[in-house]
């Protein structure tokens, strides 16, 4: 059993929720909610691929994420530790990316499984990141072989999850 007070699993919550909103402002091509999971001047060092700020970050991986045909974001195995109004986090993320296809209508399935170290930082009774560590830890690429996908998803608002949890 944990000795956590109240407030400590509401501020614990409201980070997952961060990091929730982070995958979905990602996967739905909605800029203006992944970048806000970082705080003006934030900053972001993933490994090998990007070092500046976050919403720097967000504008390189825009591009991308632009250039694929599907992606999906998970994060999992959410640790956090809290100190007042700071908490540092690691959280496992995994990342697949469908390319497009190319000119022999040929395309990859691109998995990425890593982990985030998150510094954390309450202002204003908002949780965002300070600074963010990407480590990868696997990744691999597959032919890929297509399978059924809902009808409807889409990388943007009219995506049928926006009728159930609106944009906050």
């Amino acid at each position: 059993m944990s000795d956590s007070t109240p407030q400590e699993l509401l501020d614990k919550q409201a980070i997952r929720d961060v990091l929730s909103r982070y995958c979905r402002g990602l996967d739905r091509m909605d800029k203006e909610m992944a970048n806000a999971v970082w705080h003006p001047g934030g900053t972001a060092f993933y490994d090998g691929m990007f070092e500046g700020t976050g919403h720097g970050f967000i504008d390189w991986v825009w591009e991308a994420h632009a250039a694929m045909d599907r992606h999906s974001h998970q994060i999992t195995n959410v640790l956090i530790e809290l100190n007042g109004d700071r908490a540092t986090s690691e959280s496992y993320v995994t990342v697949v990316l469908w390319t497009l296809p190319d000119a022999g209508g040929a395309q990859q399935e691109l998995v990425g499984r890593g982990r985030y170290l998150d510094r954390w930082e309450r202002r204003e009774g908002a949780w965002a990141i300070e600074h963010r560590v990407h480590l990868l830890d696997l990744s691999s690429a597959f032919p890929l072989v297509r399978a059924d996908t809902s009808e409807g998803t889409s990388r943007d608002a009219s995506d049928p999850s926006f009728a159930f949890i609106p944009k906050a």
